[in-house]
């Protein structure tokens, strides 16, 4: 993680595919909905799957794959790949970098009791939506530590009134969170959005025909035991964050 407040994203080559097509997609670190493109490490990935309907198939890639992950749907339905990164560490020297992301995410921590310096471990909870022919189907909550649940299919239903969303932490929804809308019309250009989750862990995000969407959030918390048992030099661990990110497009 470079930079604070980067998001993690997985981006297929095609939102759209026929059944039998090779569904691609990459890892991406970056901001603004750009940036750079990582390759498959065992000790990175967590877990990786693909659901199609009632399926959970495991996704194993191979060592400096990119894309990382490749999967062959044989069936219709509404695609949903999911990744979980393993915990990583990062250090923060002065408090100006650690009060800007903070603030930009919408976190709740007491800054005037931070000493400095100090790590922050972090991990990253990614789901994509790709349409397999007719793509009828449902996404679901796939039991990752964090992660997004789309209500609706943004591929069959009705996109009128926006594409409903249900965030959860621990399975559990996940109320009044700020979550962060990056839109990318077709031309490349890009419009973040701020909303916030209501009492029940849901939100309608508006959408527009012909665009692609990362969807983001970030739990700040106190260290887990079992991150710090994975992450460098765990007696200098202040923080933990956990980042959902959802990506999708909205047919033309």
């Amino acid at each position: 993680m470079p930079a604070i407040a980067h998001e993690f994203w997985i981006a297929p080559e095609k939102y759209q595919v026929e059944i039998g097509d090779k569904v691609t997609a990459d890892f991406v670190n970056g901001e603004n909905f750009g940036g750079g493109v990582l390759a498959w490490f065992d000790n990175r990935v967590d877990m990786a799957a693909a659901a199609l309907g009632a399926e959970l198939m495991p996704i194993e890639g191979r060592l400096g794959d990119v894309p990382a992950i490749t999967v062959t749907p044989e069936t219709a339905g509404l695609l949903v790949i999911v990744s979980e990164a393993a915990p990583s560490s990062l250090t923060y020297r002065a408090p100006e970098k650690f009060e800007a992301f903070v603030t930009h995410k919408d976190l709740n921590a007491d800054l005037d009791a931070q000493t400095y310096p100090f790590k922050e471990a972090y991990s990253r909870h990614a789901k994509a939506l790709v349409q397999v022919g007719n793509s009828e189907g449902q996404d679901r909550a796939l039991g990752m530590k964090t992660e997004f649940v789309a209500l609706e299919n943004p591929y069959t239903d009705d996109m009128s009134d926006g594409l409903d969303l249900l965030l959860l932490y621990q399975g559990a929804p996940r109320t009044d969170a700020q979550i962060e809308v990056f839109q990318k019309s077709p031309e490349g250009d890009v419009e973040i959005t701020l909303y916030q989750s209501d009492q029940s862990g849901r939100v309608t995000i508006p959408v527009r025909a012909g665009h692609r969407y990362l969807v983001d959030s970030v739990v700040l918390r106190r260290p887990a035991p079992e991150t710090l048992e994975r992450v460098s030099t765990p007696k200098t661990v202040q923080w933990e964050t956990l980042w959902a990110a959802l990506t999708f497009a909205i047919p033309d």
